[in-house]
């Protein structure tokens, strides 16, 4: 099957970086005291006084953390950040990147059974400080806040998503994991994830457990797993024209969130109603992508 794509090639991270600032947060907890996280933050290419932008929080995958500020840009910032990106989909993205040797979720990647949701690690609890200073700082659509990690990341935007359900116009989580008895937190959220049938790093049981636990809890999450692919479909999942960004730009929530930071979810939240609209890709290169299977795709 053949499909269009709208990324151009990869550029070299120090060349990426400049399309970034470089930021940092303070944090203090467990084993921290007042240490700084530094993180990266895109801005549209021009910012109209008085107009709100959406926002793109990205959780990077194991092989990118550090602490260099560089490796999780990556993937989607790098793809999103060029100039014909920019100008399809302008927004904010934050990247934040997780320390060596540390997780955003703190459970094992290649067990098919989840793990029960317990606190925060302390690497999202900075990714959350960050979002929170975010919406706080910058000229946000808070109607239009979207979440997606991808691997490790993947395990970080199930996670951060049911602590925070009223929060995310759209969730996108690629080849991770979830703890499906928390599933029903995200019924009335659009999310819509992808995983490889032969991925050889994390079960593809974790994805597919999590969307059958939304589904039975009422929601209808969109699910796409592509026949014959292993652990890398983040790369047709952001690339192809029908598929992650465009429908993550296109949800809106008919309620923005209150100004104050979000609290972790609990049972009984206030539900979120959506709405989408169209946006259609101008430029395009060819790319092969396996055979896919998607199942409740409206």
């Amino acid at each position: 099957i053949f499909s269009f794509i709208h990324r151009a090639p990869a550029a070299p991270l120090d060349e990426v970086a400049q399309r970034f600032e470089a930021r940092s947060v303070a944090y203090t907890g467990g084993p921290y005291e007042n240490e700084t996280f530094a993180y990266r933050l895109l801005r549209p290419a021009e910012v109209e006084q008085g107009k709100a932008y959406p926002l793109v929080l990205f959780l990077h995958g194991a092989g990118e953390r550090g602490d260099d500020n560089l490796r999780q840009l990556k993937y989607l910032p790098d793809w999103l950040s060029t100039p014909a990106m920019r100008e399809m989909f302008p927004c904010f993205l934050i990247a934040p990147q997780c320390p060596q040797d540390r997780q955003w979720v703190d459970v094992p990647w290649g067990d098919k059974e989840s793990t029960p949701m317990g606190e925060p690690s302390h690497p999202m609890r900075v990714a959350m400080k960050i979002l929170d200073k975010t919406l706080a700082d910058e000229p946000i659509d808070e109607k239009r806040v979207y979440l997606t990690g991808l691997s490790m990341g993947g395990y970080g935007a199930w996670d951060l998503a049911m602590r925070r359900p009223s929060q995310f116009a759209a969730v996108a989580p690629i080849c991770g994991g979830g703890d499906e008895r928390k599933a029903e937190l995200l019924k009335d959220v659009p999310v819509w994830a992808w995983h490889g049938d032969k991925d050889g790093a994390v079960p593809v049981e974790r994805s597919r457990d999590m969307i059958a636990a939304i589904r039975e809890a009422g929601g209808t999450p969109r699910y796409t797993e592509l026949e014959g692919a292993g652990h890398n479909v983040w790369t047709p999942a952001y690339a192809h024209p029908d598929g992650i960004l465009d429908w993550m730009f296109a949800q809106r929530k008919t309620a923005a969130p209150e100004k104050k930071a979000a609290k972790d979810a609990q049972p009984g939240h206030r539900a979120t109603s959506f709405t989408a609209s169209e946006k259609r890709f101008t430029t395009h290169y060819w790319i092969h992508i396996p055979k896919q299977v998607e199942t409740n795709s409206k």
